[in-house]
């Protein structure tokens, strides 16, 4: 197998990534693995409290739990605290990865299970952006606001701050819906408007739609994703095998935004290995999938509706990869680059599914 699927363009890794996906490289500073694994793993914040509505949460109050099932597929949501689904199990097994660090991700907005990044996906060249006329400036110190290792703004609002209310709650759907309204949020993204969230479970897959809802006279600018981590249950990573469709890779400078350039990427069938993921991409084929295989098992990411973009997180030594859907790149709410909006009483949808099911080798 090549050591990398070349673009042709002779990029040095340490200054640019999306030229190739490449193995992992040791000993090259705070470009390897383990130093970059603090974008996601250790981003910050530093809430007063772990309640989505800013006060001292009632510590005798049980949070809500919400629990679907069908087929062999169960799926586990804490529909107040983010809707952050916690869990999906596959014949009883594991699909997603870190839920196990809750208490730590409730006081700190860490990413684990499968977390939606809002109102933006990855990073901001700069604590500012404008829109529509209006020009915003952010607070890096802000504890709504997380940043990665190098102090870049990153993901949006920590999603234990967003304050969702259950509209629907069946055994195969659950359905939420978040009000963009609160002086805190719109201090962060000045747009009023309506999130909502619904999450379907069938015999294929766990399918998440997101719809932004323009519903006070203002344009909305678009630009959220989700990072969900997932792993293969009795696997090492070594063995899982990854396959990823013919894209567009978007060239990163040393803190990981967009230089404006992309390269073409041949589609890749093969050992994930020791490659060496925090990479941008742009996909050139509608709906597309990205999936990890083996031990009897695929699980992959349907990109089904308005997620032309994607990253890919999968720092080596760790038993995860997470296959990120995006409506926009990184930096777009500065840029515009690939950037959505929504017109006043109009509605914009995004679709993903992670779907799960057996191959042809038996499972254990």
């Amino acid at each position: 197998m090549r050591r990398a699927l070349p673009c042709g363009r002779g990029c040095a890794r340490r200054e640019r990534r999306g030229c190739a996906i490449r193995r992992a490289r040791t000993g090259s500073g705070a470009t390897t693995g383990d130093a970059r694994m603090s974008t996601h793993e250790q981003a910050r914040e530093t809430p007063a409290a772990t309640s989505t509505s800013g006060t001292q949460p009632d510590a005798t109050v049980a949070p809500r739990i919400h629990t679907m099932a069908a087929g062999e597929l169960v799926a586990v949501f804490r529909p107040e605290q983010g809707m952050l689904c916690t869990s999906l199990k596959h014949r009883g097994e594991e699909i997603l990865r870190r839920v196990d660090e809750m208490e730590e991700a409730l006081a700190t907005g860490m990413s684990i299970g499968v977390p939606l990044n809002y109102p933006w996906a990855n990073r901001l060249r700069a604590p500012n952006y404008d829109f529509d006329g209006k020009e915003v400036e952010l607070d890096p110190a802000s504890p709504w606001l997380m940043k990665d290792w190098n102090g870049v703004i990153i993901h949006g609002v920590p999603w234990t701050k967003l304050d969702w209310r259950v509209e629907e709650a069946t055994d195969r759907r659950l359905h939420s819906r978040l009000k963009w309204n609160r002086p805190e949020l719109l201090d962060v993204f000045p747009f009023e408007h309506e999130v909502e969230m619904t999450a379907t479970l069938d015999g294929l897959g766990l399918t998440i739609e997101t719809a932004v809802l323009a519903t006070a006279g203002t344009r909305v600018p678009v630009s959220f994703g989700f990072h969900p981590y997932i792993g293969l249950p009795g696997m090492h990573r070594e063995q899982w095998q990854l396959s990823l469709p013919s894209m567009q890779g978007i060239v990163l400078d040393e803190r990981l935004l967009p230089i404006g350039e992309r390269t073409n990427l041949p589609a890749y069938q093969g050992p994930l290995a020791d490659l060496d993921f925090d990479h941008g991409f742009a996909f050139t084929t509608a709906s597309p999938t990205m999936s990890i295989s083996g031990n009897g098992r695929r699980i992959s990411v349907d990109f089904l509706e308005n997620f032309p973009f994607a990253q890919i997180y999968a720092p080596p030594g760790h038993d995860y990869i997470s296959l990120e859907p995006m409506t926009a790149p990184a930096d777009a709410l500065r840029s515009h680059v690939g950037l959505r909006e929504v017109a006043p009483g109009e509605r914009f949808a995004a679709t993903f599914r992670l779907r799960v099911e057996p191959t042809e080798n038996a499972l254990h």
